[in-house]
């Protein structure tokens, strides 16, 4: 039974290249959770394996899937998307829409 996979969650930035002082805005939407079936990944599964995706709607940026042992590990791990900015601030400096740094540790 096929299920129309929703926004579940979104934060707002905005972004910059490095380098460049112009901001644009950026929308990180997390999508699913949703359970695999056979021949939607390239590895092996147990039953009740389940993938949450991560889009990024302003940045070029392909979608980024995660995968869990269920759907409430895929969940978890989609929504911690520090990691991902962190990854792909070796490009980019992400603010917050005041102009605060986002990723100062």
């Amino acid at each position: 039974m096929e299920t129309t996979r929703k926004q579940i969650a979104a934060r707002n930035l905005l972004y910059s290249p490095i380098g460049e002082t112009t901001r644009q805005k950026l929308t990180i939407r997390i999508v699913g959770p949703y359970l695999l079936t056979p021949g939607s990944v390239s590895f092996v599964f147990d039953e009740g394996t389940a993938g949450c995706d991560i889009e990024f709607d302003g940045l070029p940026q392909k979608t980024i899937s995660v995968y869990g042992a269920d759907t409430l590990q895929a969940l978890q791990l989609a929504v911690d998307i520090d990691p991902y900015l962190r990854g792909l601030s070796r490009k980019y400096d992400f603010f917050f829409d005041n102009g605060d740094s986002y990723l100062d540790d």
